[in-house]
């Protein structure tokens, strides 16, 4: 079994975090999705009626025997109990957010800040669902400010069902942990590739 890096996914209902997880993980993700209740037909079309209620797991290996473990966090307050238990041991988070809905942004902000007082790691945010024809820079603008990100932190548009969109949010995780890790904020060092 490769030594394990632990990453955790996290970000408001519904922003994508259970299918970044599922398009890079080379095993079967660890899922406790569950039925919303209550869930009307009408939010279906937006929405995919399904609630993570403890956690998503999977795994991508790495070069030279290592493996991102990816722990993927319930999006609803309700369930925060669960988000220090994963932020446990984390080197780094991906915060996913949803660009049609930035009424989520302000729970966005609050998981960014309850995972950022957890441990003093780095976080990629990931913009995802951008909207056809949407201006990229201006809509990662929005989201930067709403958030109240440091300019250091890498703001990245992304369908999280594309591999190539999801490891570029892990490869640039990778950097800045790496950075912190070696003290050198500029580092330009390559990451150990991403492969199935």
């Amino acid at each position: 079994m490769p030594a394990g890096l632990k990453i955790v996914v996290t970000g408001p209902f519904d922003a994508g975090k259970t299918t970044l997880i599922e398009t890079i993980s080379e095993i079967a993700v660890v899922s406790t999705e569950r039925a919303v209740s209550g869930w009307s037909q009408e939010a279906e079309v937006e929405h995919s009626g399904r609630t993570t209620v403890a956690m998503d797991y999977g795994r991508v290996s790495l070069e030279a025997g290592l493996a991102l473990h990816l722990f993927g966090t319930p999006g609803q307050e309700r369930f925060e109990f669960m988000w220090d238990i994963l932020a446990e041991g984390m080197l780094g988070f991906v915060l996913v957010v949803d660009a049609r809905r930035p009424e989520t942004l302000v729970d966005a902000r609050h998981q960014h800040a309850h995972f950022g007082a957890a441990a003093d790691v780095p976080v990629v945010v990931a913009v995802n669902k951008l909207p056809v024809g949407a201006d990229e820079a201006a809509a990662l603008a929005v989201v930067r400010e709403r958030l109240a990100v440091a300019g250091d932190v890498p703001v990245l548009a992304v369908d999280v069902r594309l591999r190539e969109d999801v490891k570029r949010v892990l490869v640039a995780l990778l950097q800045a942990v790496l950075a912190r890790m070696t003290g050198d904020a500029d580092s330009d060092t390559s990451v150990a590739a991403v492969h199935r």
